[in-house]
């Protein structure tokens, strides 16, 4: 990942709606939410939803699929994982500290391999 990756996904995290969105995301695991219950869940309107949405498909974070007559959003975490790998990979001049525990909870996350949904 390079620097620019990176800001624009930091960039689509650092406002509260658009994070806590991705956080739903997050806990809904690869399956993903129709955009209709994330509204719900999150209390948005589709307007503003969308936007939000929009910003973290840009920023590569999520993804989305027709299902029917719904749009599916699921986090992407690959990328996520990237992200993680790119902020930590020069920890402590290769010394264990940090990055072990790090390690050790992205062990923990592996139930969530990256969904093989297409991107709309």
């Amino acid at each position: 990942m390079d620097i620019k990756t990176a800001l624009l996904a930091f960039s689509a995290l650092s406002q509260e709606g658009r994070l806590e969105v991705f956080r739903l995301l997050v806990k809904a695991g690869p399956d993903g939410l129709a955009a209709g219950l994330i509204a719900e869940r999150a209390g948005r309107a589709p307007n503003t939803l969308s936007a939000q949405l929009n910003l973290l498909q840009q920023a590569g974070l999520i993804e989305s699929r027709r299902e029917g007559r719904s749009i599916i959003y699921s986090a992407c975490f690959d990328k996520v994982s990237d992200l993680i790998v790119y902020l930590m990979e020069d920890c402590c001049a290769g010394e264990p500290c940090v990055a072990s525990s790090v390690q050790a909870a992205a062990e923990r996350a592996l139930c969530c391999a990256p969904s093989s949904s297409v991107t709309s």
